[in-house]
């Protein structure tokens, strides 16, 4: 059966104990709608709790919950359990803690999510082999830093990582490290971005923590600094440390307007970035904001024009499907939202030296020494 995971919003005065009440009222009647209560999380200072279930159906979910106690969840959401795993630490009760019977669970699912982006910066007359490796010596390195910093590693992917940190410090105590290992062994060819957002496992999203990987992604695209915090990790941070301001060298952080821009540019360049056709005037009219306003307010956090930032967005997308070698040039030009493979070439060599072209012949010759090996 599937496992599914719902959110529910605790009223004032709801405590750690009564949401044990209720998870003990579910098992003794969760047989009758043919479903397995596996675990819970409750956050008295947030005022949440999830809970994992394995159940034919979200309906059946309710059901139980409204028969056993009244508290219907407000969302669910099928979930992976693996996953749940590594966010979460567990997918069952933990040991018993206390001396109740009750096994009383006050244990947040709120986590901070850092997303680390290793980007091929230039390729001008380099070896792409070299870059290959310097990217998997750093990948080691990166991955012995989080775990360092009780992070848990979620998913590696082609040259990206998400992590996951039930704290603030310990996630931007550990980009720090990453940078500073970044700046001892400088790779002029590659470029680190690291961004840090955080969230609960199940909100508007279909998939668990869905909204906070998409926003720490999102906040890779910021300009600047190559660590760049959402509002609320910055909060949290500060509080973690007796409220000191954060002033670290490095670390960028964005207001609560900057991040709600970023969120809905990215959110409408995901839509429009295969269209040729797209244009500041469809910008502006998708944001509500004047084209003098649009320049004014992504400049500051993106650092490019729209015109310039959906040309380098989709000349990343066009470096991907290129590493993939999945398709041709021509058809490349085409599924990036160029106008023709001419215009795409000069655009791609202008950004990186090379024609792609050549650099899809140098990549694969690469990947055919490496298999040998």
């Amino acid at each position: 059966m599937p496992i599914y995971m719902d959110f529910h919003d605790l009223p004032d005065g709801v405590t750690a104990a009564h949401i044990a009440e209720m998870h003990q009222a579910d098992l003794k009647i969760e047989h009758k709608y043919n479903c397995r209560g596996l675990t819970y999380w409750c956050d008295e200072r947030r005022k949440t709790a999830f809970c994992l279930i394995e159940a034919p159906n979200a309906q059946a979910i309710k059901e139980l919950h409204e028969k056993s106690h009244g508290a219907v969840p407000q969302r669910i959401i099928e979930v992976n359990d693996i996953l749940v795993e590594s966010f979460l630490g567990r997918i069952q009760d933990p040991e018993k803690l206390q001396n109740t019977k009750l096994n009383i669970i006050d244990d947040t699912a709120f986590r901070i999510l850092m997303v680390i982006t290793i980007k091929k910066h230039s390729l001008r007359s380099k070896n792409i082999e070299i870059i290959q490796a310097a990217i998997r010596g750093y990948k080691k390195s990166i991955m012995n830093i989080v775990i360092n910093h009780d992070g848990r590693v979620i998913k590696r992917e082609g040259s990206s990582f998400l992590m996951s940190f039930t704290c603030a410090t310990n996630a931007v105590e550990s980009a720090i490290k990453i940078q500073e290992l970044y700046n001892c062994v400088i790779t002029p060819d590659l470029k680190f971005k690291i961004g840090i957002s955080s969230g609960f496992p199940v909100t508007k999203g279909k998939s668990i923590f869905e909204d906070t990987i998409k926003e720490a992604n999102y906040l890779c695209y910021t300009v600047n600094n190559n660590i760049i915090l959402s509002p609320e990790v910055k909060d949290d941070y500060e509080s973690e440390n007796i409220n000191n301001p954060m002033n670290i060298t490095g670390v960028m952080y964005l207001t609560v307007y900057q991040k709600e821009f970023l969120v809905n540019l990215l959110e409408y360049i995901e839509t429009v970035w295969q269209d040729s056709n797209t244009s500041v005037q469809d910008f502006s009219e998708r944001l509500g904001l004047s084209k003098s306003n649009l320049y004014r307010i992504m400049k500051p956090v993106i650092g490019k024009s729209p015109n310039n930032f959906l040309r380098d967005y989709r000349l990343n997308k066009a470096l991907e499907l290129l590493d993939r070698q999945l398709s041709n040039i021509s058809e490349i030009a085409y599924q990036t939202g160029f106008s023709s493979p001419t215009y795409f070439s000069k655009c791609f060599y202008e950004a990186y030296g090379i024609l792609p072209s050549k650099y899809s012949k140098l990549q694969y010759t690469s990947q055919s020494i490496s298999q040998k090996r």
